[in-house]
């Protein structure tokens, strides 16, 4: 039996079973009858089978209930289970739909405005593709080289509609095939890109990692993503979502090569752990500032602004990259230094 606020599906093998007790039939002589075994009747019984026309023929003979009767019987409760699961999806889809931003997304022109909680049901499941919210939590359907996502938790649902978006809008971006090899031959050159301006350095950045089977998308910050860049497989293309949240270009950068890190390493199979996102973070900054380069600066020791500019102008890299590295790595103040970092401004 299924049940939902509405609509309660009887099986029909509720209707053999008092015909059987009418007869005084047990279940064993049942079967016999019929020339079926017992375990088939039971689950016949109890809805655990499909009343078949054929069955409904043998039942006729048996019982002498018109077949008409259990085919119609059989799609009454058919069409019940559906309307009670659906009904029952629904209500809890409405409770999941309060979790999302969506009177934000629709601000931004992702989704249809209302304020009809069954439409925004109705909207954001197909804004997800999804028969149902609740397989947001499939990770075959979601695909981002993230970390364990809650999703119960109104940050990580938040996540999920930023990195759809970004899925929805890499589909008009035309793309060779994917090539991890020749991603990795075009990191030096992206790295160069981290002295150009943001109108200079987008648009290259885009068609060099479209030859790479690479759709790289911006996107506008959505509260409580809290972060900087997504990494999504959609089908036969890779998508890497960029947000316009902060203006330091370091956490850009380091952002931008932490996906890459994720796509070369091979983290493109479902959610990360906190190893791959580890071996993500060293990976970006060693792309960035390779341990060659870096390890003679810090023995030296000489964190000053002249040092750090004349490294930067020999390394052909923005300085506030090596700021933001030293920061991080403790070796200088997070309040030092701050005006070597370029502020950007990405026009989306």
């Amino acid at each position: 039996m299924t049940r939902s606020r509405t609509y309660i599906a009887i099986p029909p093998g509720a209707t053999i079973k008092e015909q059987l007790n009418d007869r005084g039939m047990n279940q064993k002589e049942f079967a016999a009858r019929m020339n079926m075994s017992e375990k088939h009747i039971s689950r016949l019984i109890n809805g655990d089978v499909q009343l078949t026309p054929e069955m409904a023929v043998r039942l006729e003979t048996v019982l002498g209930v018109p077949a008409k009767f259990w085919n119609n019987l059989e799609a009454v409760y058919r069409e019940k289970i559906i309307k009670a699961e659906a009904e029952n999806a629904m209500d809890s889809d409405m409770e999941l739909a309060k979790q999302f931003p969506y009177s934000e997304m629709a601000k931004l022109g992702w989704i249809a405005p209302t304020r009809d909680l069954r439409e925004k049901v109705i909207n954001l499941r197909r804004f997800f593709e999804v028969v149902d919210l609740s397989l947001l939590d499939n990770e075959q359907v979601i695909k981002i080289a993230c970390r364990r996502l809650a999703f119960t938790e109104k940050g990580d649902l938040a996540l999920m509609a930023w990195t759809q978006e970004a899925r929805i809008r890499a589909r008009e971006v035309a793309l060779a095939p994917i090539n991890i090899k020749e991603l990795i031959t075009e990191i030096p050159v992206i790295r160069r890109m981290t002295v150009l301006p943001p109108e200079e350095f987008c648009p290259e950045l885009m068609k060099r990692l479209a030859e790479c089977g690479i759709a790289l998308v911006f996107l506008p910050h959505l509260k409580g993503t809290f972060l900087q860049g997504a990494t999504i497989q959609d089908g036969n293309k890779i998508v890497i979502g960029m947000t316009v949240r902060g203006k330091d270009a370091d956490k850009f950068w380091f952002s931008l090569f932490h996906e890459l890190a994720h796509i070369i390493l091979g983290h493109m199979t479902g959610r990360t752990s906190d190893e791959e996102e580890k071996a993500a973070d060293k990976w970006a900054a060693e792309a960035l500032i390779p341990a060659e380069d870096y390890d003679p600066f810090i023995r030296v020791g000489d964190y000053s602004e002249d040092q750090i500019l004349k490294f930067a102008s020999d390394k052909k890299i923005a300085p506030g990259i090596l700021v933001g590295r030293l920061q991080r790595e403790g070796l200088i103040k997070y309040n030092m230094l701050n005006y070597l970092k370029e502020q950007y401004e990405i026009v989306i």
